[in-house]
């Protein structure tokens, strides 16, 4: 059996889904390259690859809202991973909310379905 996920290039960045692994809330999507997958392998403590900052990004190195892996997954192509996690302090969104898929399609427009776990000019340094 080949080693999974797939990191067939140096850069190659894999779309990783974070899920509750006590109520299968899907709570976000990421990306990792093989530095984010050894390293959340190591600390049991989901790492991704942030596109925005250009670099391994630790969930809650700010918030303090630190996702602890319970179980890692990937697809039959090992070109995508399913983390089920225990999300610590109640939000993986850093807009506040439980989950990053807060909104949903109603009509024309979107609906806010979740509820604000914190107030994220609270916990960051800088107004979201």
């Amino acid at each position: 059996m080949s080693a999974l996920p797939s990191f067939s290039a140096p850069d190659a960045l894999l779309p990783a889904i974070a899920q509750d692994a006590a109520t299968g809330e899907v709570l976000m999507v990421a990306f990792m390259n093989q530095a984010a997958w050894e390293q959340t392998l190591a600390t049991g403590e989901a790492t991704y690859f942030s596109r925005s900052r250009g670099r391994l990004w630790k969930k809650g190195e700010t918030s303090g809202h630190v996702q602890k892996v319970r179980e890692a997954y990937v697809d039959c192509d090992g070109d995508a991973i399913l983390l089920k996690v225990e999300q610590l302090g109640g939000a993986a969104c850093h807009e506040g909310y439980a989950s990053c898929f807060f909104r949903r399609r109603d009509g024309d427009g979107w609906q806010v379905v979740g509820q604000r776990v914190f107030d994220p000019q609270q916990v960051y340094d800088q107004p979201q």
